[in-house]
């Protein structure tokens, strides 16, 4: 699961903001097992970029999405379908 870190962090007005960073971890090792599936294991590591790029969203589609759970979400889903074309074939 991810973790959420809330910071503190001043704003222009000098207030105290509280900032949450949510899967940047769970970004990188989707995007790692995303590109690794590609070449080894595709029908293994694709779902698993999949699931780690939806964690790192956070569950949900609405709001700001971190650009590595994106590209993560994207070619996870892509190298599972191109593993499942390969084994039906």
């Amino acid at each position: 699961m991810a973790r959420r870190f809330a910071t503190t962090e001043r704003s222009r007005r000098g207030t105290r903001v509280e900032v949450e960073r949510t899967g940047g971890r769970l970004g990188i090792i989707g995007v790692i097992s995303s590109v690794v599936g590609f070449f080894v294991l595709g029908i293994v590591f694709g779902p698993v970029a999949v699931v780690c790029g939806w964690l790192a969203m956070g569950r949900r589609w609405s709001g700001r999405k971190p650009l590595l759970a994106l590209i993560a979400l994207f070619l996870g889903a892509l190298d599972t379908i191109i593993a499942v074309l390969y084994v039906a074939q």
